[in-house]
């Protein structure tokens, strides 16, 4: 099968999500490790107040894309260059993490653990909600004494690799360059709109929809605007092995555990690239709606860009779901 042919297959999925209200837009886009591309784009990228096509070139808020996208690439990068040590304890490069209780198992937690999500700290914590000045709340997440628990999902993971990039590299997230095709911010009339949010009391165009990113005015773990050329063109790279290096590709490839590599996730039953993907993928996914699967056995990536928040995340979109069947429509022939 065509990518063109998968791709319309795998669309009328997202049509029909759209054409149901359950989304309010899409762009799919499918690429070959050769560099042929297939993109498909339908619904609006604004509705409220407003109402805005989606188009080829819309720009969305990638979420939590952010941490495979930048934040891993440039740690493994770093570890490359030999600015840091994978197995080393994050105050290799923090020095001050949690400075005052020197037995404290946060000073024990490594690079790699982070990367995998392999650590004890909470899944989500609301950091917004302690102030907004961004150095004060970088140092509130140094120095809390974090409740210990079970190994989960966790922002504070890469919201530590990006203050570590920081500290190595001598300047903020912000203004570190993110690579080609990607940005901070983005034009709001190019723009997918997200959230209402309610803490800042506007519907947000081209500014991070995470609410810790915001406050925190940049981080490892989201705030990465791009379009499906660079999301495909970064997804080509690693297949054609030219936007990281082989070692790096090797350690996405890498499990650390039954569902993550270094950074991404791979296939176990359930997750968000289907069932009919090769075991050699590895996918991330972003709140906002976002996802990217790479397919190394058959050479081949896919994105599905939504803005599935827009107006509001307190609806069911059917997202995870779709992102599913998606997959398994993309990889049926």
């Amino acid at each position: 099968m065509s990518l063109d042919t998968a791709l319309d297959y795998a669309f009328e999925l997202v049509d029909a999500a759209i054409s149901a209200g359950r989304i309010p837009g899409g762009v799919l886009g499918v690429v070959d490790a050769a560099g042929n591309r297939a993109v498909r784009v339908a619904g609006a990228a604004q509705t409220v107040p407003h109402r805005w096509p989606m188009e080829e070139g819309t720009w969305f808020d990638l979420a939590s894309l952010t941490k495979v996208l930048f934040t891993m690439p440039r740690i493994l990068a770093l570890a490359e260059q030999g600015k840091l040590d994978l197995d080393a304890p994050l105050t290799s490069a923090i020095p001050d993490f949690v400075q005052y209780n020197p037995d404290n198992w946060q000073r024990k937690i490594t690079f790699r653990q982070c990367l995998g999500h392999q650590t004890p700290f909470p899944g989500v914590f609301p950091l917004y909600t302690y102030g907004t000045d961004p150095n004060l709340l970088r140092h509130f997440v140094l120095q809390r004494d974090w409740e210990a628990g079970p190994a989960v999902y966790s922002d504070i993971n890469f919201i530590l690799l990006g203050i570590a990039i920081e500290r190595l590299e001598g300047q903020t997230i912000r203004a570190i360059d993110p690579g080609a095709g990607f940005a901070w911010s983005a034009d709001p009339s190019s723009s997918a709109a997200t959230e209402h949010c309610p803490w800042r009391g506007r519907v947000l165009v081209g500014e991070v929809h995470d609410e810790n990113c915001a406050a925190l005015e940049g981080s490892g773990h989201a705030g990465l605007f791009g379009t499906v050329s660079s999301v495909l063109g970064f997804a080509h790279g690693v297949l054609a092995g030219t936007t990281v290096s082989p070692s790096a590709v090797e350690l996405m490839r890498t499990p650390l555990s039954a569902r993550r590599t270094h950074g991404w996730e791979r296939p176990y039953e359930g997750w968000s690239g289907g069932e009919l993907c090769s075991p050699e993928t590895i996918g991330h996914t972003g709140f906002t709606g976002t996802g990217l699967w790479i397919d190394f056995a058959r050479g081949r990536a896919w994105t599905l860009l939504t803005n599935r928040v827009h107006p509001t995340r307190h609806f069911d979109s059917g997202i995870f779901a779709l992102r599913r069947a998606v997959g398994d429509r993309i990889n049926q022939h």
